[in-house]
């Protein structure tokens, strides 16, 4: 897994770049390594898509109410999947040349400057925005571990969220330093096979628990107004739950590539295993959680799951070892686009102090805004909406429209229409209901409390 120079054929065969460009290129973390095997891409796409996002998708369907929960679900795994399909197939669409990055996908579809101007400022909202959660989301695990084993009547201390956060993020001023995905496939997998691990528990001990006595499907707010803004609310949670297409052409970049096994078999197959093993977390997770506690579900169901005791603390030390790998795997296109600009623009020398400073700078600023900031569940609602419908479900469409220009009113024109009305309704709609929620448990918040 060492960290070699690109040495493809799309590399080698017209390859028009100085010696620099290629020790630069050598040293980037996208470009740097490209021996990945199909497997990678499975775990690497199952950690980006699988998140905490997972356990609040109960919560999502009691908001969302039986009918349109269902339909959202099963709708959102088929359009993202049609989606994230679409892109592996333009990572190598034009001969000899391979799109390692989604912003140069977008300049490609949409010319230089505007293709930027399009796709940088989404991604790093998505890719910013999710390593935040992921502080917020560590650091809460981390605490309801606490709270379960060392409880305040047999005199241990409360300790605030703050410092939880703090521990959360120091393993990251550890692991951030891993110069390349290939780098991090170990903490993947590791993070990969913990999703599904506390999915399982998460769905599993709700059927042990039961339908609850009193339990109630109708919508929980009183009023038509706080209605339809929680349903806004639970289409941007499960937006928020499909969002890994902003790493996938990253992942692809780290597979190897021949005229005659192009990246994107190996790639396809790992993105397939991929969405099962989403499938397998997401449905179960959702609907049985949702039948069992109804509305009255928390917004994180192992919450709602008090008992068995180690049950549930191994399932939240489940999630903090999944959120470390997520973090790191989102935060890897971040760090390539700072060293990117530091290196390329800004002419800094690509040495390994450079990227200790700027690597631990990004670490400390996620963790400052996630201990400032940390209403979980609205958070995702707005971050869901905003950012994640455009980058997940409708730009991979605008830019296979774009560069193909399928015929008028052919089947690839007609579904990615509709892929696209979809995606900018969920971008409009979405955030309205997370902005909402944010201003509701704010009024209660007090800074570093």
């Amino acid at each position: 897994m060492g960290t070699q120079a690109p040495s493809d054929y799309n590399d080698s065969k017209i390859d028009t770049r100085t010696e620099e460009e290629k020790a630069i290129d050598a040293w980037l973390p996208i470009t740097s390594s490209r021996n990945a095997k199909w497997w990678y891409s499975a775990f690497h796409n199952v950690t980006a898509m699988v998140g905490a996002g997972v356990l609040s998708l109960p919560y999502a369907m009691a908001e969302l109410g039986w009918g349109p929960g269902v339909t959202v679900m099963i709708l959102s795994w088929i359009v993202t999947l049609y989606t994230l399909w679409q892109m592996v197939e333009m990572h190598e669409m034009v001969p000899g040349k391979r799109f390692d990055r989604y912003h140069e996908l977008g300049q490609h579809a949409f010319g230089e400057k505007l293709g930027l101007w399009i796709v940088v400022p989404q991604q790093l909202i998505v890719e910013v925005g999710v390593d935040i959660v992921y502080m917020v989301t560590g650091g809460k695990s981390l605490k309801k571990v606490h709270d379960l084993i060392c409880k305040p009547e047999e005199g241990c201390a409360n300790i605030k969220l703050s410092y939880f956060i703090m521990i959360f993020a120091s393993v990251h001023f550890v692991l951030s330093h891993l110069p390349n995905f290939n780098s991090i496939s170990g903490v993947s997998l590791a993070a990969a096979v913990m999703s599904l691990s506390y999915s399982t528990i998460a769905w599993g001990a709700s059927v042990k628990k039961g339908v609850q006595p009193d339990v109630d499907y109708g919508y929980k707010a009183h009023s038509t107004s706080g209605t339809i803004f929680d349903f806004l609310s639970g289409l941007g949670e499960v937006a928020f739950a499909y969002a890994g297409h902003n790493v996938v052409l990253e992942i692809q970049a780290t597979i190897p590539s021949t005229p005659d096994k192009p990246s994107k078999i190996p790639m396809w197959r790992g993105v397939v295993v991929a969405y099962i093993v989403v499938a397998l977390c997401y449905f179960p997770v959702a609907f049985i959680g949702y039948w069992m506690f109804g509305n009255d579900v928390e917004d994180n169901i192992l919450i709602s799951l008090n008992k068995p005791t180690w049950l549930i603390v191994m399932a939240n030390l489940f999630v903090v070892i999944h959120v470390i790998g997520s973090y790191q795997i989102y935060a890897m296109p971040v760090f390539d686009m700072i060293e990117t600009v530091l290196v390329k623009k800004l002419r800094f020398r690509p040495t390994w102090y450079l990227r200790f400073v700027t690597r631990n700078v990004y670490v400390a600023f996620t963790m400052f805004v996630g201990i400032t900031f940390p209403f979980f569940g609205g958070l995702l609602g707005f971050f869901g909406g905003f950012a994640f419908a455009p980058t997940t479900y409708f730009l991979p469409c605008i830019m296979w429209l774009a560069i193909y220009k399928p015929r008028r009113w052919s089947l690839s024109w007609m579904t990615n229409w509709i892929c696209i009305i979809l995606g900018v309704l969920l971008m409009v709609l979405a955030p309205i209901g997370g902005l909402r929620s944010i201003i509701v448990q704010a009024k209660s918040y007090k800074f570093y409390n």
